[in-house]
């Protein structure tokens, strides 16, 4: 097979770390996206199809989720949704005379950088075990195939069906309906692994687990609060709204174990004067670094901290540091909230914040200084075993200020993929609400499944104890996205058939069942013609905007078909007799857009609403202060610190006693976006050419008699007695709190248990992951390679 190490696989010759002094952004930003259209073979097609990305009559970022700023501008793109783009716009292409020309087996040995750098897929390919390579079949044929295999399953539970957060709206929604109408929630999706505890902890707080703000709110924030997240990298658009925050005078506070660049200077490659100057706007004003986990604590420290400065001013007359007229009018569980506050001992608190009591204090300062203040996060928020406590803090904290409803002020959940949220507000979810299946029902006149069905985690344990046995992914990479890697591809591969509906190759087609489809579909920046012209899909950003993407160049292929075809079809072929019109649909995609309207009622007037300029905005509930909670009212929510902090398996991992335990977390490079791979540098931290790299701060490194440099064996450490290990990474000194490692993903996936999950929203605890080191062996250029 040919190779190019320098350019797809690590080569410990070309590999180094040299420390980057640079911004954020700015001429190295640019040079990032000239550099990967030139390697796509792509820079003149993708340098036009970059003036389409987020414009009103062009396509939405297939990157992150961030809203379009409504000022109109010429580059309306991030260097990372450059990078999406130039991957979907390559000029190189996967065959079937690749496929004639490789088995799986040498395929399985490369690394997932190499995978989807091969380039665009063109027909739909079936797995042959005979000749161990995927061969060519018709679409019909492989139609066909999966309605013989879900039609002779003995249950419908027996199948699951996965999805992306970059599927549209359309999509998923004919695709929920198809398998509802099939007979089951099994909806596993990308939600389930990364935002799940924000959906969770927001509906149980203040009755819909969406974000309560806008873009405009931002303009008028006094501070903006940062909890762990990196928008530097996994949504560069975002650090121009934070600049004009900041330019204004705005406070920007960042909690983040990891000193990230991004949240701390950024040149814009849009401010010209910047440019010109080198000069940067510092973003960040006060950076915190807890230790990994440290954030539930850190939310009762603040909390703590504001509930005896409440006593303090009411006792001396002065106004109140909580907003009791908005608690009383709208809440419920406060005084029980306080009465747990003062159960807990500041030495607690300290003890498992990983800040000093000062920096603590001058944290709570801030927020109860802050007339109109927005909280934001990812995953470094939502990825623990605790993750839904977490979620509940956070929404405490800002329903004890009385900002949820407030211009400026309210609860921002930073999104990854580009529709993730509009995902499951189309009924992408394994514990649907009766609303939602009661609709369906009076519709379509089908009977929906009431059953709850299986997320991630659960889906990966059926599938490995042979309970599920079809398993059809609607887009993403499951095998390489999910946790305990081991594990999960086992799992896989004990199935009867696995489907995956793409546009590149990755480790989920390698990794396959007993029998397996690759069905290439078009992507965003395609024209999607169908029987009554060009459609468009929708797509919901992350702060509930709806609004329509076009495509604007050729498909990569003939023989390719949009999502919402392949779903249809695929429906059609299990049920030819169905008084669902499934090819109808695909004429003209308003069709589908006229039944969402039908089915959910903030969906009025769909197809007049979607096709104005900029599309409209789904308001949030709780903004009105309307509480679609049980009680119907916002929902003070906590659980007990040391409940939270001495579960099961931190005991185990306290009683440990062979080595000195770590905890880390899985993270990504800057030249990556979820699971795809764009390059080998991460430029931010100075990590170039390599991925097989172990942030850690000096001071462990000494104290463990380590040196900077030095190849180590990662392990994890459960009380389940599983021994995972990953081999060869190279320790990087970096600004972390001792104690705490970083790494990045999916390299660190298969030390996470797949039982180590948050108790409610089950989402994988990727964030705190425990582990011991051992002295490891370089890596030879082969195994760098493999």
């Amino acid at each position: 097979m040919k190779k190019d190490n320098n350019q797809t696989n690590e080569n410990k010759e070309t590999a180094k770390i040299e420390s980057y002094t640079h911004p954020a952004g700015g001429w190295d930003a640019l040079k990032s996206v000239a550099k990967n259209l030139q390697h796509q073979e792509t820079f003149e097609k993708g340098s036009i199809t970059l003036l389409e990305v987020n414009q009103p009559k062009g396509f939405d970022c297939p990157g992150c989720a961030w809203p379009d700023d409504k000022t109109k501008k010429l580059f309306n793109f991030c260097e990372n949704g450059a990078k999406a783009v130039a991957f979907e716009t390559t000029s190189k292409r996967v065959t079937p005379q690749f496929f004639a020309e490789h088995t799986v087996r040498c395929l399985a040995k490369q690394t997932d950088f190499y995978l989807e750098d091969l380039g665009r897929l063109t027909d739909p390919m079936r797995y042959d075990a005979k000749t161990d390579k995927y061969i060519p079949i018709s679409w019909d044929e492989a139609f066909k195939l999966i309605a013989y295999n879900l039609k002779n399953l003995e249950d419908p539970n027996q199948a699951a069906f996965y999805t992306s957060g970059r599927t549209s709206n359309e999509a998923s929604f004919l695709y929920q309906l198809f398998v509802r109408h099939f007979g089951t929630n099994n909806f596993p999706d990308c939600s389930n692994m990364c935002h799940e505890t924000t959906s969770v902890g927001l509906t149980d707080s203040i009755g819909l687990g969406k974000g309560t703000v806008t873009l405009e709110d931002f303009e008028k924030a006094d501070a903006i609060f940062s909890f762990g997240h990196n928008p530097g990298t996994n949504h560069p658009r975002m650090l121009g709204t934070l600049r004009e925050v900041s330019k204004r005078g705005g406070a920007i506070i960042a909690i983040n174990p990891l000193k990230e660049r991004g949240l701390q200077r950024f040149q814009d490659p849009q401010a010209a004067l910047e440019m010109m100057a080198n000069k940067s706007t510092e973003i960040s004003h006060y950076y915190f670094q807890p230790k990994i986990g440290g954030d539930y604590a850190i939310l009762i420290g603040i909390m703590k901290h504001l509930h005896e400065w409440d006593i303090e001013a009411t006792s001396k007359g002065n106004p109140p540091v909580f907003d009791r007229a908005f608690i009383v009018l709208n809440t419920t569980g406060f005084e029980e909230m306080l009465e747990e506050i003062d159960k807990t001992s500041w030495a607690d608190i300290h003890k498992y914040a990983g800040l000093a009591p000062k920096e603590l204090e001058s944290l709570a300062k801030l927020y109860r200084n802050a007339e109109r203040a927005i909280f934001c996060w990812g995953m470094g928020i939502t990825q623990h075993r605790h993750g839904t406590n977490n979620i509940h803090m956070l929404a405490n904290l800002m329903l004890a200020r009385g900002h949820v409803g407030r211009p400026g002020a309210g609860l921002c959940p930073v999104r990854g993929h580009s529709n993730v949220q509009g995902n499951r507000t189309m009924g992408i979810h394994e514990k649907p609400n009766e609303s939602l299946l009661s609709n369906l029902d009076r519709v379509f006149n089908i009977k929906s499944p009431r059953q709850h069905g299986l997320g991630v985690v659960d889906t990966i344990k059926a599938m490995h104890e042979g309970k599920v046995k079809v398993f059809i992914g609607l887009g993403g990479n499951f095998s390489i996205a999910t946790p305990d890697t081991e594990y999960t591809h086992e799992a896989l591969q004990q199935c009867n058939l696995t489907v995956h509906i793409t546009t590149k190759l990755n480790r989920s087609h390698i990794v396959h069942g007993k029998d397996a489809l690759i069905l290439p579909c078009l992507g965003r920046t395609e024209i999607d013609e169908q029987r009554y012209g060009t459609q468009s899909i929708s797509v919901e950003d992350s702060m509930s905007n709806v609004h329509l993407s076009t495509g604007v160049n050729k498909p990569a292929s003939h023989n390719l078909l949009s999502e919402p075809d392949i779903v249809a079809r695929m429906a059609e072929a299990v049920f030819p007799e169905s008084h669902i019109k499934w090819k109808w649909y695909i004429e003209s995609y308003d069709r589908i857009r006229d039944s969402i309207a039908e089915v959910f009622d903030q969906f009025h007037d769909f197809n007049e609403r979607v096709h104005q300029p900029g599309g409209f905005h789904l308001e949030h509930p709780a903004n009105q202060h309307v509480w679609n909670t049980p009680t119907g009212k916002a929902q003070f929510l906590i659980k007990p610190l040391r409940e939270v902090y001495e579960d099961r398996e931190n005991q185990f991992t306290q009683q440990y006693n062979e080595a000195k335990t770590y905890t880390l977390m899985t993270t990504r490079s800057h030249d990556q976006y979820n699971t795809t791979i764009y390059g080998l540098d991460d430029r931010y931290r100075g990590v170039f050419g390599q991925r097989r790299v172990l942030f850690m701060n000096q001071t462990d490194i000494d104290e463990a008699g380590l040196i900077a440099d030095q190849w180590v064996d990662i392990e994890s450490i459960y009380s389940d007695g599983v021994k995972r290990v990953v081999k060869s990474f190279r320790i990087v000194p970096y600004d972390i709190p001792q104690g705490s490692l970083a790494a990045y993903y999916p390299e660190t996936n298969p030390l996470v248990a797949l039982s180590s999950h948050d108790e409610k929203a089950r989402i994988p605890a990727s964030k705190t992951v425990p582990v011991i080191l051992h002295l490891g062996q370089e890596p030879t250029l082969e195994e760098m390679a493999s």
